[in-house]
């Protein structure tokens, strides 16, 4: 009785969840990656064929998809070989979360030092932390990169007249992904007639994603971070790497009022106006 009652209910049940796991885990690792498009196009093309075969009974279309498994999975292998490396070796690292949180804390610190240097010398900038949410499509359109973020680099992208000084960078972990990227404006009216549009794509942006976006005003040279439709004006240097680490290093996703966990009193309050 029991076997039967694991082989009808149970056992299908698992094998339901370990594949849900399976294809959850791989949408998300290549999310905001070419990956992403290269398997949007192969689902695409293979329910377009498969619609055809059926509705036109295509003889050669159907032998085709019918004898295309045997291949597909080495051509996945070889397409997606980038990131099926970078994965592997994620998971053999036994640390691999903590290191990530290290990588993390040491580009907050990094990113703090530059918004710091920047704010006194009133340079404008922009800088966007990629969270659970990918902004491929932003990046796709701006120049790619793939560097190890640092004080210097980020000074060095902002500095006026430099060639990437216009739009934002966009940070995953510890690397800058992008840089000179064109982001949404919010279209917040309260928000609009008081401030430029370093401070509406800053806001604009929080307001598509779960993006954090710390934003440095050229003119008075004020810091300010953005999250989820929200900004903080006016942020002392001194508290600008608790800020961050409030938002970025806990769990993603996982609080309601994010502006409220990294700050005890009224000191700094929320503002829609200068």
């Amino acid at each position: 009785m029991i076997n039967e009652i694991y082989g009808f209910y149970v056992k299908p049940l698992l094998e339901i969840g370990v594949l849900t796991m399976l294809i959850y885990g791989l949408l998300y690792y290549i999310r905001g990656t070419r990956g992403t498009y290269i398997l949007a196009g192969m689902v695409i093309i293979l329910i377009g064929l498969t619609v055809l075969s059926e509705w036109w009974n295509f003889e050669v279309i159907s032998w085709l998809l019918a004898n295309l498994w045997a291949i597909l999975a080495t051509a996945i292998i070889v397409m997606f070989q980038p990131e099926l490396r970078r994965a592997f070796a994620q998971l053999g690292s036994t640390s691999f979360i903590s290191q990530k949180r290290s990588r993390r804390r040491e580009a907050i610190g990094e990113v703090v030092t530059a918004a710091v240097n920047m704010s006194k010398r009133h340079i404008g900038a922009i800088m966007i932390f990629e969270r659970q949410i990918g902004m491929g499509s932003i990046a796709d359109d701006a120049i790619k990169l793939d560097v190890k973020l640092n004080s210097y680099l980020i000074e060095s992208i902002f500095f006026p007249n430099s060639p990437l000084h216009d739009g934002a960078v966009i940070i995953h972990d510890d690397k800058i992904i992008a840089a000179h990227c064109i982001l949404p404006l919010s279209q917040n009216e309260d928000f609009m007639p008081s401030v430029g549009t370093r401070h509406r794509a800053a806001l604009g942006i929080t307001e598509e994603t779960d993006a954090v976006a710390l934003v440095i005003s050229e003119e008075t040279g004020i810091i300010s971070i953005a999250c989820r439709g929200r900004m903080k004006r006016n942020i002392p240097p001194d508290r600008l790497g608790r800020f961050l680490s409030g938002l970025l290093m806990i769990k993603e996703g996982g609080v309601s009022n994010i502006f409220d966990t990294v700050t005890d009193n009224d000191e700094l309050s929320v503002f829609t106006k200068d």
